[in-house]
């Protein structure tokens, strides 16, 4: 089949792309490649379709499929929406990806490269011109462009000849099978897609289970997306599988996406609305009772199936306070003890057939974390860890919020009223970066959990670098009890640079006491109070291993973030701060990768790649093993993105 007739039958709906198919992931430098090989007459493969009737097929895009059969494209969706977006112009409507990856193409008449447009190289030489408008016209069309140039008059014919061969690629032949018969079910056709892919981006489980619920409603996707977003605008970043596994639990029990083979397309619809309903109430119930209001806080998202399964068996209500905050107890040790880290999949399926059974569910729950963990409560090393990456940061966090720790700046409670979300809350290293820097300590011993506070902006600016033995003080006399809503060491000679460490080691013993008794106030249904913790010694316990990674500073940070919008900007997909990088068999933490991509900048084609600014040697170490590359500055990042992810890009459009 001629390239020309493929893209009118795509226009007239004879040639769509199946519901299960993944949007668009090539990048420029695969475009480039086509681009080339079909020029120079290479062979570039065949394309395998689908041939199902209309009226039973389900097609990406709005576009009204004409009675009869439709062909679906299974092998060749990213070669033949390149050549639709870089002859039409345009992507076709069921295109779901980026069109910067195959707009404005251009050609060099002398050096015979296709390149994409760059003003500063282009923009003089009249020997580039756009293939778009080479393939909409024809080569006449650019003939009085040339002739205003004497000094080309001699190689005009040659010129010609090769922008001919360029709009004679719409005349290339492909050669189409087709897979027919009544038996072609879309299990069937989606593990045929699967095996001729071996080599691309095949379907995951998720995929495979929406793309069954989608064969029979098309707006699945679509509506699940939409309530991603309503998340997102809510301060929660989740990822579709993610949602999709919250449905499955809500109506099946399961955690494997096999158990959807069995759900109708309306027992979805219904599933979906009830599982938004029940992630409603847990985010709800995680930030006004925790505290956990964004993103980075939140932690072990994959609880929330479970939690979702467990309201879904209560008609959606929690309707016993005591179980409602045992089942919050349950669901912080998830996250600190990184439940379901590793192998999510199969520990959630056992977790959920623990709570099938109403009665004793929680205790059944809570059993299996003390089965893994053993005694579950907290102990002073438990706090040696150091930098926001680590597990017991958000715990940090949770304590300030539910025991209403008081600004220092103010004396007033730093309730939500006061926090709201990550832009209104600064983190405050209680001794200064600077001074432990100058008297010879390390970082993770500058970063420890126990130097982190939060105070608003405003009391966190007027402190600065201020040494403690100065400020802390003032504020013990302006405001009584706020130092120890911190669950500050009291003793003034623990404020002094050269009692740092020991400082640090009071304070672990002060947070872990109150992490118990706000722990132990929740697993016995005790609202927990706005009080100080009082001094009760906590046994010793051996050290965790220190987890190497973190994000230093709000400068930082800020420098993170301002890479990772402009990854977004340019049509790729958005990166994770603070990526736990964890052993896949046992669910340990490695390292807390600054900036990370773990499944490419182009999903399943590129490799995983991260940024770390400022890392140790065991970062990058951790990072290299589990098959990261990696980047140690935000402009050698840019350059490879620039280079091998989307070549040719115009530096201006920034």
């Amino acid at each position: 089949m001629k390239v020309s007739t493929i893209l009118d039958s795509i226009d007239n709906g004879y040639v769509a792309l199946p519901e299960f198919q993944r949007g668009y992931v090539w990048n420029r430098e695969q475009v480039r490649q086509l681009m080339d090989s079909l020029y120079r007459n290479h062979p570039v493969g065949s394309l395998l379709v689908w041939v199902t009737r209309s009226d039973g097929a389900e097609a990406r895009g709005d576009q009204l499929l004409p009675a009869g059969v439709v062909k679906l494209l299974l092998d060749g969706q990213q070669r033949i929406t390149t050549l639709y977006g870089v002859i039409r112009g345009e992507p076709p409507r069921f295109f779901d990806g980026n069109p910067k990856a195959f707009l404005d193409l251009y050609f060099h008449l002398e050096d015979e490269v296709f390149e994409f447009y760059g003003p500063v190289k282009m923009r003089q030489d009249p020997l580039w011109i756009s293939v778009t408008e080479l393939m909409r016209n024809d080569a006449v069309a650019f003939w009085d462009q040339l002739a205003e140039h004497p000094e080309l008059k001699d190689k005009l014919g040659e010129y010609m000849k090769r922008m001919n061969a360029i709009t004679n690629i719409k005349e290339r032949t492909f050669h189409v099978d087709e897979i027919t018969g009544g038996d072609k079910t879309v299990d069937v056709v989606v593990e045929i897609f699967n095996r001729v892919n071996s080599g691309g981006t095949k379907l995951s489980k998720g995929d495979l289970a929406l793309a069954k619920i989608c064969a029979e409603w098309p707006q699945a996707r679509e509506e699940m997306q939409r309530r991603l977003k309503k998340w997102r605008d809510w301060g929660y970043d989740f990822k579709l599988d993610w949602l999709l596994r919250t449905v499955n639990t809500t109506v099946t029990g399961e955690a494997l996406f096999t158990a959807l083979k069995d759900v109708t397309p309306a027992e979805f619809q219904q599933g979906l609305n009830r599982a938004e309903a029940h992630i409603d109430t847990l985010l709800n119930l995680i930030s006004s009772r925790l505290g956990l209001d964004h993103d980075r806080v939140l932690g072990s998202r994959y609880s929330i199936p479970l939690m979702a399964r467990y309201l879904e068996q209560r008609g959606g209500k929690l309707h016993d306070h005591e179980k409602r905050d045992r089942l919050l107890y349950w669901y912080i040790h998830t996250l600190l003890w990184g439940r379901y880290a590793g192998s999510t999949e199969s520990v959630l399926n056992q977790d959920l057939g623990a709570i099938e059974e109403n009665d004793g569910a929680l205790d059944r729950l809570i059993g299996r974390l003390r089965q893994q963990r053993g005694d579950l409560r907290l102990q002073p090393n438990d706090f040696l860890g150091w930098s926001r990456g680590a597990r017991f940061y958000p715990l940090l966090y949770m304590l300030s919020r539910v025991f209403g720790a008081k600004d220092w700046g103010t004396g007033l409670e730093l309730k939500s009223g006061l926090l709201g979300h990550l832009s209104s809350l600064q983190l405050h290293h209680i001794f200064p970066k600077a001074m432990l820097y100058r008297e010879g300590y390390n970082r993770p011993e500058v970063n420890a959990l126990a130097n982190f506070t939060f105070l608003t902006q405003e009391t966190n600016l007027a402190i600065s670098d201020r040494d403690p033995a100065e400020y802390l003080p003032e504020i013990a006399k302006k405001f009584p009890g706020a130092l120890e809503s911190h669950w500050m060491p009291m003793d003034p000679a623990l404020w002094e640079i050269d009692r740092y460490l020991d400082f640090l080691a009071e304070r672990r013993r002060l947070l872990a006491e109150a992490g118990n008794r706000f722990l132990q106030n929740l697993y016995h249904g005790a609202v927990p109070e706005s009080e100080a913790p009082s001094a009760v010694s906590v046994a010793a316990a051996e050290p965790l291993p220190s987890i190497p990674g973190s994000i230093d500073s709000d400068e930082e940070l800020s420098e993170l973030v301002s890479l990772f919008d402009w990854v977004v900007r340019q049509g790729l997909p958005e990166g994770e701060l603070e990526y736990e990088l964890v052993d896949p068999e046992t669910g340990n933490p490695l390292a807390v990768l600054d900036l990370a991509w773990p499944a490419g900048l182009q999903p399943g084609l590129s490799e995983p790649v991260a940024v770390l600014i400022d890392e140790t040697p065991e970062t990058e170490v951790a990072a290299n093993h589990s098959g990261f590359r990696f980047f140690t500055d935000p402009e050698s990042f840019r350059a490879y993105v620039r280079t091998e992810i989307i070549p040719g890009h115009d530096e201006a459009a920034d």
